[in-house]
């Protein structure tokens, strides 16, 4: 616990809180990033990204080893990923233009070839006669373990380059998101933000390889952003909270992995990014399953208080037990269920309000039809007063009671 503590707080060594700060700096680009290709409906192309890295990877490996005599090297590592993740991307965005296939077809084929190869490469690595070979296994599931203090520094300002980046670029990312042919008449070239986009989730996958791992990095790229739109309608919010989201995950996962060097960071990172997620799906006041259930119950009680009504003012027995305990607890009846004063008086009113719905359903179809629970809910509360006092205007003429 005093090691957890230590690390939590950035008091376990230099190194340690290093690689962390560095780790949640790659989580909030990553998510910043990761919540602009969700919108755009893209999240699967990170995954061909990621899995193309290995190849490059692996060749960058081979070279410095042959060249040097250490192949871990980590910014020929980083430029090898990076030239095999935009040949893979390239290949995926001709096969998606050039043939009848569909984008996720392109992607499933890039990526289990890239990948393929890459474990080929991976067992020529483990025949060479050099040093380093089993370090370059951690570049799969990631590991901050025994990371040098230069890596680390790498990876934290290449995440902090790729975090400016996005933000300078939030405005045509988000345009382009959401209306490409408006986005074309503000001057905005669409291919090329496109291509901004696509080429900073590579930076941020690349920049990720030795904290997350290839594997597992595309989740930090897809969870959190997915896990911040609970929370939000609007993207400029649900871009900085996937960002938070990236960063807290990173950072906690980094944490807890810096406790044994035999934690994968990459696998404790998407464990802490999906409970960051579920708490988001249970608790999230505007999309959570508990807030929806709350809402629905609501509903329920609603409902069953507004055919009660309707029964008290026409008269009929109510043999419903919840709708008997909604009205009771409203003191529209007593305990033994003859209205009160209270109940016939919102009796009337359910009564006025079923005229008014029936009024305006039959003067304009359309627009009840489109409302939501219409003829439960109150007139009042969707309609406009002006149009309220019309419906009043036409049931009075009609000689009914408004």
């Amino acid at each position: 616990m005093h090691a957890l503590l230590s690390a939590l707080l950035l008091q376990a060594g230099y190194n340690t809180a290093l690689v962390t700060v560095g780790a949640a700096i790659l989580g909030a680009s990553a998510g910043a990033i990761g919540a602009f290709v969700l919108l755009r409906k893209r999240s699967l192309v990170s995954d061909a990204i990621s899995h193309a890295t290995l190849p490059g990877l692996c060749l960058a490996f081979i070279v410095l080893a042959l060249f040097t005599g250490d192949g871990r090297w980590i910014g020929g590592l980083m430029i090898g990923a990076a030239g095999s993740a935009a040949l893979g991307l390239l290949i995926v965005e001709w096969i998606s233009r050039r043939t009848r296939l569909p984008e996720d077809a392109a992607i499933g084929a890039v990526l289990s070839v890239f990948f393929g190869l890459g474990i080929v490469l991976l067992t020529v690595i483990q025949t060479l006669e050099t040093g380093g070979q089993a370090g370059i296994a951690s570049y799969l599931v990631g590991s901050t373990a025994g990371m040098l203090r230069s890596e680390a520094e790498t990876i934290a300002i290449g995440a902090l380059l790729s975090g400016a980046a996005i933000f300078f670029l939030r405005r045509p990312f988000t345009l382009v998101c959401f209306d490409e042919a408006y986005a074309a008449v503000r001057g905005i070239n669409v291919r090329a933000t496109d291509l901004a986009m696509m080429t900073l989730l590579l930076a941020v996958t690349v920049i990720g390889l030795k904290v997350a791992g290839l594997v597992l990095i595309v989740a930090l790229t897809i969870i959190p952003p997915v896990a911040a739109r609970f929370w939000t309608d609007r993207p400029g919010p649900m871009v900085l909270a996937a960002a938070g989201l990236g960063a807290l995950s990173a950072y906690l996962g980094a944490v807890i992995s810096s406790l044994d060097r035999g934690l994968p960071t990459g696998a404790l990172i998407v464990l802490v990014a999906f409970a960051l997620f579920v708490i988001s799906m249970l608790l999230s006041p505007r999309r959570g399953l508990l807030a929806r259930a709350l809402e629905q119950r609501r509903f329920q009680v609603h409902v069953h208080e507004r055919q009660g009504l309707l029964a008290l003012a026409r008269g009929e027995p109510i043999y419903d037990s919840l709708t008997l305990r909604v009205l009771r607890r409203k003191g529209f009846v007593r305990s033994d269920s003859v209205a009160t004063l209270a109940g016939r008086g919102a009796a009337a009113d359910a009564v006025r309000d079923e005229a008014r719905w029936d009024l305006y359903r039959k003067l304009n179809p359309e627009d009840a039809a489109s409302m939501p629970h219409h003829g439960v809910t109150s007139v009042a509360s969707v309609l406009s007063p002006d149009v309220v006092a019309d419906l009043d205007r036409r049931l009075s003429l009609r000689g009914e009671p408004v």
